[in-house]
């Protein structure tokens, strides 16, 4: 899906860490006429350690390209981040790239967005609206190896639940379902979906129902919680946004369930990486959010100055997902904590 221009242009920024500070001139896109920098916003979907690493890259970014950026965390309803985007429109921004909480119903802002500034998206896309881009990963491929995840932790087959914020983001409907068909061994579809509420199964493995939380840890402990007391035979939970594995793991301790019940996760909350050290969770699919970050605020300034040929073919840009286990646990955390400033 990227040019061959993009994967150069990548090189030269040097994939955004170690690079060197840049400077800025009036007409580089940097600032206006009256020496004023430009301005972008870098808006989340909810408030979670995911984006306290994205705001690290795009505070790299801003610095890189002398621009203003700030990152803005919405409390993780539609609501929520609707009237932060009016916020930013108000105040007249240069550009927003934004992870979209339901896309199916906020076209009304999207189109705001798309004639009013800059409009790009990260980390969940907005199909069918006026976005110029994507940068993310492939959901629905990263779903796939979080599956395979759960059948290296679970060969002879497991009896699981699927946690989640909710699947009405593109990244969370298209996580879910390559979860599903990697266990069900079916083909390669991301248009697929099979209900929330359904049963879903084959002669290994069987997922019980998927529990949406909407960004409400208390509601998140009270999901694993009854899923533990209504299924007596589950041996297996999956945790798909950053901020679900930790609560397992203090569910499942609280509950004297350690080592009976497998947990995989997403994202790299720390405490879950060290879970992973201890052999509490068996293993993790990661983004990049520090990437997610770096390569957003850089692109919103490219196209602030006129370059469109920084928009790759297919108008997405891929930050492949990686595996992470007690194999390579250690190297991931410390480069982690290096992009942190740990």
């Amino acid at each position: 899906m990227q040019s061959r221009f993009w994967i150069v242009w990548l090189g030269l920024v040097c994939l955004g860490a170690g690079c060197p500070s840049g400077t800025s001139t009036p007409g580089d896109g940097a600032t206006d006429k009256s020496g004023k920098k430009s301005h972008f916003a870098f808006v989340t979907n909810c408030v979670a350690d995911f984006w306290v690493v994205a705001q690290k890259g795009v505070e790299q970014a801003a610095q890189d390209h002398g621009v203003e950026a700030e990152v803005i965390m919405p409390s993780g309803d539609a609501s929520s981040q609707k009237q932060k985007v009016e916020d930013l429109l108000s105040r007249g921004v240069d550009g927003i790239s934004i992870s979209p909480v339901d896309p199916q119903n906020q076209g009304q802002m999207f189109t705001a967005l798309s004639q009013n500034t800059i409009f790009i998206t990260h980390d969940s896309d907005a199909p069918g609206s006026d976005r110029l881009c994507y940068i993310g990963m492939d959901n629905y491929q990263a779903g796939r190896m979080c599956g395979e995840l759960i059948k290296a932790a679970k060969p002879q087959g497991a009896k699981l639940c699927l946690f989640i914020g909710n699947i009405d983001q593109d990244n969370s409907k298209k996580r879910r379902q390559g979860v599903i068909d990697e266990l069900m061994d079916r083909t390669y579809d991301p248009q697929r979906f099979d209900p929330a509420t359904e049963v879903i199964k084959n002669e290994k493995y069987t997922i019980y129902d998927t529990r949406t939380d909407n960004a409400d840890r208390s509601k998140a402990k009270e999901l694993i919680q009854d899923a533990m007391t209504r299924y007596a035979n589950l041996d297996c939970v999956v945790g798909l946004f950053e901020y679900n594995p930790p609560i397992h793991m203090d569910a499942i301790k609280e509950a004297g369930k350690q080592g009976q019940i497998a947990i995989i996760a997403f994202d790299e909350n720390e405490q879950m990486l060290k879970g992973i050290q201890d052999g509490q969770v068996y293993g993790t699919i990661v983004q990049n959010p520090y990437e997610y970050g770096y390569q957003a605020i850089t692109m919103l300034h490219e196209l602030k100055k006129g370059n469109r040929d920084i928009i790759p073919e297919g108008k997405e840009v891929n930050i492949p997902a990686r595996k992470i286990t007690k194999e390579n646990v250690g190297e991931f955390i410390e480069d982690l904590h290096k992009k942190l400033g740990k």
